[in-house]
């Protein structure tokens, strides 16, 4: 784990918090922190909770938008903050949104 890492994992629990009930439904959130723990102890993007998180966190994105609960940057913002929980390898991984 590097401080890069956690500052990210802060990032998304911020999201979280700041957000809360009011734009997030529990499932919802629980999917956001999944998807931040599975990248933030992982090695490498082959583990497969880490894929599986990262796909449905994904999936929750588009979701979010498409039913315009959120903009696109909001969900873009968030999604980076995710990625960047994992290793330095996550980053070289095109993200889709």
């Amino acid at each position: 784990m590097t401080n890069l890492r956690a500052a990210a994992y802060r990032r998304v629990v911020k999201t979280l918090r700041d957000l809360g009930a009011a734009k997030l439904w529990p499932a919802e959130q629980a999917c956001i922190r999944e998807a931040a723990d599975a990248l933030l102890f992982c090695r490498d993007l082959d583990e497969n909770d880490a894929r599986h998180a990262v796909a449905a966190v994904t999936v929750l994105a588009d979701d979010l938008i498409d039913a315009q609960r959120w903009t696109p940057l909001r969900a873009m913002q968030l999604l980076d903050d995710i990625w960047a929980c994992g290793p330095s390898a996550a980053l070289d991984v095109p993200r889709a949104a």
